[in-house]
């Protein structure tokens, strides 16, 4: 099965990666099963994507686990939070088509989707602020960075959930 596919949407098409998003690559799933996406609003398949397995989630956290452990671990905060601010730049430069994939994946309205996109780039600025080193310690929980997760998002807008996670 191929790793992205063109999708139609009633305000935009672009291209559908279809792969598990691994080591900074799309990627087919170890065992190579599939699964269809479903459009809840009219229940017609959007795509078939590939199926995470329990050993594609072990070698995703292996893979963050060196990433972290690699260059990243010594990206400075400050570093960091121009990254995520870059991040919530290009979510407002392509709102229109993130907002499409989320009415199409979610069977949302697409004027809320586009409000679920504008606050997933607030709270993602939000972060970034936050990394800037503060005078006092006291105000910084964490002195260093936790690590790496697994996380599903089946049943939720993954687009105003996972800024939070």
């Amino acid at each position: 099965m191929a790793l992205s596919q063109q999708i139609t949407t009633p305000t935009c098409t672009y291209e559908q990666p279809l792969g598990l998003f691994i080591n900074n690559e799309f990627v087919k799933g170890v065992d190579g099963r599939c699964f269809e996406t479903i459009n809840p609003h009219n229940e017609k398949p959007i795509a078939a994507v590939h199926e995470a397995t329990e050993k594609d989630v072990d070698v995703a956290v292996a893979a963050a686990r060196a990433a972290f452990n690699g260059a990243w671990k010594h990206v400075t905060p400050t570093n960091r939070g121009r990254m995520l601010i870059k991040l919530a730049e290009l979510m407002e430069q392509h709102c229109d088509v993130l907002a499409a994939i989320e009415a199409l994946d979610n069977g949302k309205a697409y004027s809320i989707a586009k409000i679920d996109v504008a606050n997933s780039a607030a709270c993602i600025r939000s972060t970034a602020r936050s990394s800037t080193p503060t005078r006092n310690p006291s105000t910084t929980p964490a002195t260093s960075p936790l690590g790496s997760a697994a996380r599903s998002s089946l049943g939720t807008s993954p687009c105003s959930c996972s800024p939070g996670k």
